[in-house]
């Protein structure tokens, strides 16, 4: 079993950016592939980042050149750098930890890109 806990969202303006990180508890945080996702209001969940056990990163395209995934297996930590925001990526974003037909879901924590 693994718990994820995510933080780092708030209220930031538009072009400005954040920080989102999500600590895993447990042991053997390296050979769980992580993903942040994110569902803003009236819509699906949608993936935003992944990243490998090798580092092999992929985003979706609306956030490329803008957001970079990262990880620190000694700290179980999953990081997702944002930057220059825009409203459109307003949403709550989570993160998911799998591992072959395993997968555990974050809370989620409130991004919200306004001036």
């Amino acid at each position: 079993q693994v718990q994820l806990v995510e933080s780092g969202g708030g209220l930031v303006q538009p072009g400005g950016s954040l920080r989102l990180s999500c600590v895993a508890s447990g042991s053997n945080f390296s050979i769980y592939v992580m993903g942040w996702y994110r569902q803003a209001p009236g819509k699906q969940r949608e993936l935003v980042a992944v990243i490998y056990t090798a580092g092999i990163t992929t985003y979706v395209d609306s956030v490329k050149g803008r957001f970079t995934i990262s990880r620190d297996n000694a700290k179980n930590t999953v990081y997702l750098q944002m930057n220059s925001l825009k409203p459109e990526d307003t949403a709550v974003y989570f993160c998911k930890a799998t591992w072959g037909p395993r997968e555990y879901w974050g809370q989620g924590t409130q991004v919200t890109v306004s001036s």
